[in-house]
Parts: C-alpha cells; structure tokens; sequence
C-alpha cells in the first residue's frame, strides 16, 4: 500500500498513472494535503509514503512531525517530492529517516525508481 500526497493534481493524476502503468505492483491512495495525507496514511498503514515537500496546508516536516509524535508508530518507508525546497530542508528530512528525495525535474521514472528501491529495502528489512 502506497499514501501519495500531492496537492497538484496534474502531477497527481500522473504520477498515480505512472505507477499503475509501472511493474510496481502496489495499491495507490491518494492525498491532496496534509491533514488528509496524515489520515489515509492513519487509516491504511501503508509500506511506502510519497509526500510532495509543499502542500497547501503543511509541508512535509510538518506532516512527519505528527507521524513521528511519541505514541505513534510510523512504520513505513517515506520518500519526499519537490519541486524545490529551503536547503536547511534537506538536512531536516534526513534527521526525520527520510531517505529519499528526489526533484520533480527528474522526471516520474526517478520517482517510480525511488519507489522500487525503496520496496526492495523494506523486503530486505
């Protein structure tokens, strides 16, 4: 199970297509923001989280930071998606366990790619 959040929805709508068109075989549910990434992502527990860096609401330590809340148990690779972000980011995700960052102008097949990689890591865990 993959949450994607992403508040743009033509990227939206072709990321979602690139995946399903890809060899990942993965059930997609999608976000639009935030608040409503934090509660699909809740409500479905899923293995793999792709989570634009800016979101109409919260950005994407945002959103960590109530994932990562005491209490709370994030179980689930997270790959960030920007089309751009404060360098300070970069180093503020990494100390949150994001591994993976991967810029909108790479393309969606970076994206899918990080996505396999990703599955791959959590296989092997």
């Amino acid at each position: 199970m993959v949450v994607v959040v992403e508040d743009d929805p033509g990227y939206l709508r072709a990321l979602v297509l690139t995946i399903e068109n890809s060899d990942l075989d993965v059930e997609v549910v999608e976000a639009t923001n935030g608040v409503d990434g934090l509660l699909e992502i809740g409500r479905v527990q899923p293995s793999l989280i792709v989570l634009d860096y800016t979101l109409p609401d919260l950005n994407a330590p945002q959103v960590l930071q109530r994932l990562l809340e005491p209490g709370r148990k994030l179980d689930a690779e997270i790959i960030v998606v920007t089309g751009g972000m404060p360098q300070a980011a970069t180093a503020q995700l990494r100390d949150m366990g994001v591994k993976v960052i991967v810029n909108k102008s790479e393309g969606m097949p970076a994206v899918v790619e990080a996505m396999r990689q990703a599955l791959k890591r959590r296989k092997v865990a």
